[in-house]
């Protein structure tokens, strides 16, 4: 089979970007042009893999024509498609959003360059057939990561970024190790041949369920679920507004993606105790970062903390492993990744503007930037649900699975987190928009054209992404089908051996 070139362009198109403008030059006017340019061909790409993966079922190539499993195979299922498809829309508006906020400094300084290497990495680590390679694409994103995140070199990146890297070193190190253990076992690190062979697999299930133990915590611990959520509050409010809106819609994600694949692949045969303990890790977190986010009135700490509320809100969903779960966790992951990343921007706008992150030293903007107000508020209702934003149609898929799962308690607790999301982000559009009118004098003078077009930008979509929900449906119930039934996803391998 000759290699699909399509495939692999969201991995081709950001790496042969970042190495241009490595070893071109320095001039920030040539990489926001590169990095541009880059971001909307990823965009057109996306979109039209994902219309052929919905026309054609999953799709597959092989580099180097080696035939899988021997060989390194790119596979996109729909969930695979829709999220490179949207971290390509988020690195679009990022970086619009990067031209009047991260500085010339940092942009000499390979910004551009480090934020697309992080991109390739993620669109690799949702797009592998194998689980070694997943580790390595882990390893691209993550070293990017290290340098966006002490870009700047402040006392509080490099202190926050020597903890950040000091639990990626060791979680990686532990991947590694709970991979050598499966490959021992079953003899192959492709994903689809693995799920091949523990569906037939008549060996010691505890063997199997150690494994999973192993490779779970490390992607639970990347994605930030309780009592591994520690590093995340203070490493992500550490580098400027761009870097951290990027952080916190993608990074967080791919573990919670490497979940739902591995989960769903591998790691079923166990099901009822590893979904009971998803579910109480899960409403934990949920439990801990609602406190979080209603004791602080730093605006980015509390949009910080609701990025660990949605990852309970996902990972419980996923604990679920049935269509509605699956449905709800997509829509829910999806629509996160979007609103987040708009709530960020918009509350650096109002930080650039002001010069302020403590929500109650800051009041009346709405006298001078109405439009930035009522976005705010829109995004703030998207976040908690509120129809007919996305968030919603996650929400009642999620809940419903739990109840049909009998999970009533933690469905109620689903519900109620709603309203302290909804509370956390009315407390601060009221404090930061209402109340005396701002003073002019007292707002920096900085353009907030291009900060105020990303995050409005982001809002639209996601507006667009809630009134279309229903006609999205077939996408989400494709991409949710492959997860609740492996067999979809793996039927390329059949027979190959």
């Amino acid at each position: 089979m000759v290699t699909n070139v399509l495939l692999i362009l969201p991995l081709i198109i950001p790496g042969l970007a970042a190495v241009i403008m490595l070893f071109a030059n320095k001039r920030p006017v040539f990489h926001r042009v590169t990095t541009t340019i880059a971001s909307l061909m990823m965009v057109i790409v996306s979109i039209i893999i994902v219309r052929r993966v919905y026309n054609n079922g999953v799709l597959v190539t092989n580099i180097g024509d080696w035939p899988a499993p021997f060989g390194i195979s790119v596979v996109y299922d729909m969930l695979s498609a829709m999220l490179v498809l949207t971290t390509s829309i988020i690195l679009f508006f990022v970086t619009i959003y990067s031209f009047q906020s991260i500085g010339l400094e940092r942009e000499r300084y390979f910004y551009h360059p480090m934020m697309l290497f992080m991109i390739m990495g993620i669109n690799g680590a949702f797009t592998t057939g194998d689980i070694f390679n997943m580790f390595v694409f882990f390893e691209v994103f993550l070293i990017a990561s290290y340098v966006l995140l002490t870009i700047g070199s402040s006392r509080i990146q490099l202190r926050e970024g020597f903890k950040y890297l000091i639990v990626n070193v060791i979680s990686s190190n532990i991947l590694v190790l709970g991979i050598g253990y499966l490959y021992s076992v079953v003899g192959s690190v492709n994903m689809a041949d693995i799920q091949v062979k523990l569906a037939n697999y008549d060996g010691n299930l505890s063997v199997i369920t150690l494994i999973g133990a192993v490779i779970m915590f490390v992607f639970l611990t990347k994605a930030a679920i309780f009592p591994l959520y520690f590093w995340l509050p203070d490493s992500y409010n550490a580098p400027p507004i761009p870097i951290l809106a990027a952080f916190g819609a993608l990074l967080t994600k791919v573990g919670v993606y490497a979940l739902m694949r591995t989960y769903s692949l591998f790691f079923s045969l166990d099901f009822n105790y590893i979904s009971t303990f998803l579910v109480v890790l899960s409403i934990l977190t949920i439990i801990i970062g609602s406190i979080g986010a209603l004791a602080s009135y730093d605006l980015k700490m509390v949009v910080i903390y609701n990025i660990i509320i949605a990852i309970g809100f996902i990972v419980i969903a996923v604990a679920m492993l049935d269509l509605d779960g699956m449905l709800g966790s997509i829509y829910y992951l999806i629509h996160d990744m979007i609103i987040k990343t708009a709530l960020f921007l918009l509350v650096g706008f109002i930080i650039y503007r002001t010069g302020k992150v403590n929500a109650k030293e800051i009041h009346g903007l709405m006298s001078v930037h109405p439009v930035a107000g009522w976005f705010f508020f829109l995004a703030g209702l998207s976040l908690a649900g509120v129809p007919p934003f996305p968030g919603f149609f996650g929400k009642v898929y999620i809940v419903k699975s739990l109840f049909l799962n009998e999970y009533y308690i933690s469905g109620i607790v689903i519900l109620f987190s709603s309203l302290v999301i909804l509370y956390s982000i009315m407390r601060l559009f009221i404090q930061v928009f209402f109340g005396a009118p701002a003073d002019l004098e007292d707002l920096k003078p900085i353009k907030y054209d291009k900060l105020l077009f990303s995050a409005i930008g982001l809002v639209v979509v996601s507006i667009i992404f809630g009134l279309g929900a229903d006609l999205l449906y077939p996408y989400f119930e494709f991409a949710a089908q492959t997860l609740t039934d492996p067999s979809i996803y793996s039927e390329y391998i059949m027979g190959v051996e």
